[in-house]
């Protein structure tokens, strides 16, 4: 894939007339390459830092120090942990979406040969997990979800009964094995199934199988706006779906789990973004204290989110463990992943706005119904999907008037987690449809009335509440729509509607808000509230440091551009810096790698850990050269410097010699440790990154197929710590994005049954089908950030669903079809041409030709 940046030769995007001569604020956006703000000039400058205002490491592509261990395949995932006397577990299944469980009869399960042990869950008799929202009864009904199903089951693939033996192969036999019995009852599998009067209850503790059913906004003028525009202006309405996908990682779940009598502490080994948590629900559901679990995280292959919930799987085999007193493993295989394993997306939005003449929107209303399947995950609950689609609805335009329902229902599917975007690529899909249909109606350009809508100035404080930092969204989408212009798509474009070929451009224009803190998650009232991380940082006698995080690496590259954020605090090479995460006992606490956190939060703390660190070096450094504190500086060679004559020095070594070795000539006051511990947790609403993409398709008539000719993303993430480890972020979530636009999803039977069990039956893109993509980068350093640096985890996701439909959109727009639903099939693309109105000219299909 290409690499196309926007850097200092690059002239920047078109300036905002409503902005500065520049086209920037003072403190605004710096194309990639050019000198970023000053320290004195920011609210990051704390503690030591050696010269140079952003450092060798920021800001390089340096090669990432994960690779020589995992492109030689020396890493070490769930799967190649062995231990001595390890057995093997799996789990029996249910077969039925929705019936109450009559028997389970393990004994033939326990007669096969090699099997250890089989339970069910009286002999296991667990804790439930249960997560929980502090929101009255009539808002939200929490449910609790059992270990194994006990007295009734809720979904194909839900767990019954463990099975425990010396291999995988006598385990899968006598899974096999075992009888269950059920009672059938309706299952429900749609929206409409659900919601239906006197519908079957997938919980009886939630009626009409809702689990939230919250109306976060309903700001005044609402009505008259849209009163008005039916008078001079037009209001468009949009029914927008998405289907429901699984998150794919390369790994599947896994657990090793092991009790150590020596430490009398049960040690659970896992692929999990959030160790500490899964600490706490197993503790919990063990009924034993915390101290007697430790998880620990080894190379982890992908998670999107899908990882970072607690399963109850894991719990399971970890109580087998204990009880057996011998280590068990677990491996979750592609069926289970992808019928059992927790799904997302399944979302559907009835959307209306007003718009005046101008094309500028002035009201909003939306009503959001999120299928979360049988389960609330922990610690979010079903109501992290609506809760985030209400709160953040608005995206990156200005709506003076906001109405919104948002629910979470309960259906017979497997339950839903985060997945990378998390409701932002379902209603970024739904406003942007209404961007375009009301583009048509008034006969304006689709980037015109973007144009006319976007914030442009900062801070930003929307109807919903939600303040909005200083971002590119005006400039992203002018250079977005500046580079297809100048590369010849718009001609290319009408040059094929006049032989009769379907080529289409569009765009996406979106916001994403990243390193969520306390305080943003406290206002959706989660009884477990995430925000914080936690980093602690030692230097040892050779002056090289280890840096502890409570982010999980799963493919982001930690170790090195957490590494390279300490390198520049403390002025050290990048190999005199070792990451640790992913271990309870050495870790004080953490809240994992989810919405996007890790530079943001994460990086913060070890930001501020390494200045703190710094402070100590300074004043031991300042005793031995017989100066004040206030005299020395951090060099950059890994040593300290006296301000007024640079040929004083000493090294970190020489300090770290005297703080261990010779403590005696440390001052009175000072400790004999080179360490220190900070905590960060990112203020008030946290920091948002934007981008537009831009797509070309051409749509064959004949097939329906949807290729993808060009692919531009023009987005701002702020300082970029290393520009291609957040490129590599960019195209893998827009390769996941295009997944969910035109291939992947999973559907249900009447009966519950899930469509698609194996790669045969759900579609996941290749190389193939995934075009070239070029990132070019704004910056927008983040004031609430250590490092400057917002999140980049997840925009790739967000905005290439809607970018791709308006594009399939544009393509057809001569054959009055209009598609408002993804995946976009060859087959959906047929049966619409098939029932749309009688097209203008024939339209044969042809092969495209690239721009010259």
């Amino acid at each position: 894939m290409n690499d196309q940046h926007t850097g200092p030769s690059t002239p920047p995007a078109p300036a905002d007339p409503d902005r500065t001569a520049t086209g920037a604020e003072p403190d605004g956006p710096v194309v990639r390459g050019d000198p970023p703000v000053s320290e004195e000039s920011t609210s990051r400058d704390r503690g030591p830092r050696f010269d140079g205002a952003r450092g060798r490491w920021v800001g390089a592509s340096v090669p990432r120090r994960e690779d020589p261990r995992l492109l030689a395949g020396r890493g070490r995932f769930v799967d190649d942990i062995q231990l001595p006397r390890m057995l093997h577990a799996g789990f029996v299944r249910s077969t039925a979406a929705h019936a109450r469980i009559t028997s389970v009869d393990l004994d033939a399960t326990r007669e096969i040969d090699g099997v250890v042990a089989a339970y069910d869950a009286a002999d296991l008799d667990l804790g439930d997990i249960v997560a929980l929202l502090d929101r009255p009864p009539e808002e939200f009904s929490p449910t609790a979800m059992p270990i194994l199903a006990r007295d009734k089951v809720r979904f194909v693939g839900e767990p019954v009964a463990l099975v425990v033996g010396r291999d995988p192969y006598c385990v899968e036999d006598a899974i096999e094995a075992a009888v269950v019995t059920y009672e059938a009852h309706d299952a429900i599998v749609s929206e409409n199934t659900a919601l239906a009067a006197g519908a079957a209850l997938v919980h009886e503790e939630a009626p009409g199988n809702v689990l939230l059913d919250v109306s976060m906004f309903d700001t005044p003028g609402v009505d008259d706006a849209f009163d008005a525009a039916a008078s001079d202006g037009c209001v468009v309405e949009v029914l927008t779906r998405t289907g429901r996908q699984n998150a794919l990682p390369l790994e599947t779940r896994g657990v090793v789990a092991a009790w150590d009598d020596h430490d009398e502490q049960l040690l659970v080994q896992t692929c999990s973004q959030v160790p500490h948590q899964v600490r706490t629900v197993l503790a919990r559901s063990l009924r034993i204290p915390e101290r007697m679990v430790r998880v620990t995280v080894p190379d982890m292959g992908g998670g999107f989110g899908q990882k970072c919930v607690v399963g109850r799987e894991e719990i399971a085999v970890a109580a087998a463990a204990r009880r057996l007193d011998r280590p068990v493993k677990w491996i979750e295989d592609r069926r289970e992943s992808l019928t059992a394993g927790f799904l997302a997306r399944e979302q559907r939005y009835r959307s209306r706005a007003a718009f005046d003449a101008q094309g500028r929107i002035t009201a909003l209303d939306v009503d959001v119904v999120c299928d979360m399947g049988a389960y609330s995950c922990y610690p979010f609950t079903a109501g992290i999907e609506p809760l985030m689609a209400s709160a953040e609805m608005p995206s990156v335009y200005r709506v003076p008037a906001y109405r919104v329902r948002g629910r979470a229902i309960a259906t017979n599917k497997a339950p839903t987690a985060p997945y990378r975007g998390v409701s932002r690529p379902q209603y970024v899909m739904a406003i942007e449809r209404l961007m375009e249909r009301a583009a048509r109606e008034l006969g304006l350009d689709p980037v015109e009335i973007r144009r006319r809508n976007v914030i442009t100035e900062f801070p930003y404080t929307g109807i919903n509440g939600v303040t909005y930092d200083p971002g590119t969204y005006r400039e992203s989408l002018d250079l977005a729509e500046q580079t297809l212009r100048e590369e010849g798509w718009y001609e290319l474009r009408e040059r094929a509607a006049a032989e009769g070929r379907y080529l289409g451009i569009g765009y996406c224009c979106f916001s994403e808000r990243t390193g969520y803190g306390s305080e943003a998650f406290a206002k959706r009232k989660m009884r477990v509230v995430p925000g914080f991380d936690i980093s602690e940082i030692r230097m040892d006698t050779t002056g090289s440091v280890v840096v502890t995080s409570g982010t999980m690496n799963h493919g982001q590259s930690h170790e090195t551009t957490l590494a390279q954020i300490v390198a520049d605090r403390l002025g050290l090479g990048i190999d005199k810096v070792k990451l640790r995460q992913g271990d309870t006992e050495r870790i004080v606490y953490g809240w994992g790698t989810f919405a996007s956190r890790s530079a943001t939060i994460g990086g913060s703390a070890v930001s501020i850990a390494a200045a703190r660190l710094g402070e100590v070096l300074c004043d031991i450094a300042a005793h031995l050269l017989q100066t004040r504190p206030d005299q020395v500086r951090l060099d950059g060679r890994g040593g300290v410097v006296q301000v007024d004559d640079p040929g004083r020095r000493i090294s970190f070594e020489d300090i770290a010699d005297v703080a261990y070795l010779r403590a005696h000539l440390l001052p009175k006051d000072v400790e004999p440790t080179l360490s220190a511990t900070a905590s960060f947790d990112v203020p008030g609403d946290g920091t948002f990154s934007n981008a537009t993409h831009a797509v070309v398709v051409e749509t064959d008539p004949g097939t329906g197929q949807v290729r993808i000719l060009r692919y531009a993303c023009v987005e701002d993430c702020g300082v970029v710590i290393h520009p291609k480890v957040v490129d590599g972020q960019c195209r893998g979530g827009i390769a996941q994005g295009i997944a969910g636009a035109l291939f992947e999803e999973i559907t249900y039977a009447d009966n519950g049954e899930p469509s698609a069990a194996s790669f045969i039956d759900y579609l996941v893109p290749t190389a193939t089908e995934i075009p070239d993509i070029t990132v070019s980068h704004l910056e927008t350093p983040c004031a609430f950030t250590e490092n400057g640096a917002k999140g980049a985890g997840e925009g790739g996701t967000i905005g290439a669903p809607a970018a791709v439909l308006n594009a399939i959109n544009d393509a057809l727009r001569h054959t009055g079809v209009e598609l408002d639903a993804t995946p976009v099939h060859p087959q959906t693309v047929l049966a619409a041409l098939d029932g749309a109105p009688e097209r203008d000219t024939p339209r044969p299909p042809q092969k495209a030709s690239s721009p010259a």
